[in-house]
């Protein structure tokens, strides 16, 4: 009797819950899934599972993030589809992708309404049809996008807590410098003018919401 093939798939999430809801969805599609809590664990089931198709969150809490699993996986397996699955708008995850995932695919968590959506985008990506599923970037948002590579890095440093002189010294200029760079920050994320917000705690916390927590290592 001939055995049937059935495609696998490496599911890799840190939230339990949703982890298992995902996993669930694919199993009732057809598919052999393999379910990691983090990028070290499913390097360890690699071979085991032998996956056709890694989805992946790609910020996991700890390193290796989605994004360096991802890397892995290619080039280990040049032919893997790899999803990922983020809080991030496109943007971001693209900016945390760069070049190094060619072909790969993102969905925003926020903008699927169910698993079964999820499921959906990763049969696509299996027929090499590349999908975006994500949440428009409007107001701070996407000023923050729009910010110059240097604006964005000092938000970024901003969001590790670090103080204008830290940051100075982090970056090799003047504390005068990096005093400059952080007034435009504000200036260009609309947080000037209102007696009631704390730009520092604004901008971070906004860069954190897009980009995810930098003192993760992402």
């Amino acid at each position: 009797m001939t055995a049937t093939w059935r495609r696998r798939v490496l599911v890799v999430e840190d939230h339990a819950l949703l982890r298992s809801l995902v996993a669930e969805a694919f199993t009732q599609r057809g598919f052999e899934v393999a379910a990691s809590p983090s990028a070290v664990e499913a390097l360890r089931v690699l071979d085991d599972a032998d996956p056709d198709l890694l989805v992946t969150d790609i910020d996991l809490g700890s390193r290796p993030n989605g994004v360096e699993l991802a890397t892995i996986l290619r080039e280990r397996a040049p032919q893997i589809a790899v999803l990922f699955l983020s809080n991030l708008s496109l943007e971001a995850a693209a900016a945390q992708a760069r070049d190094t995932v060619a072909g790969a695919s993102f969905v925003n968590k926020g903008a699927i309404a169910s698993v079964d959506e999820l499921v959906d985008a990763a049969e696509a990506v299996l027929t090499d049809r590349p999908v975006r599923h994500v949440s428009g970037a409007e107001g701070a948002q996407g000023a923050l996008l729009r910010l110059s590579t240097a604006q964005r890095e000092t938000t970024r440093l901003l969001a590790e807590g670090l103080t204008n002189a830290e940051i100075a010294r982090r970056r090799g200029v003047s504390v005068r410098a990096v005093e400059k760079s952080v007034a435009r920050v504000f200036q260009a994320l609309g947080l000037v003018g209102d007696d009631a917000t704390a730009p520092r705690v604004a901008a971070a916390t906004l860069y954190t919401a897009t980009y995810g927590n930098p003192r993760s290592g992402l």
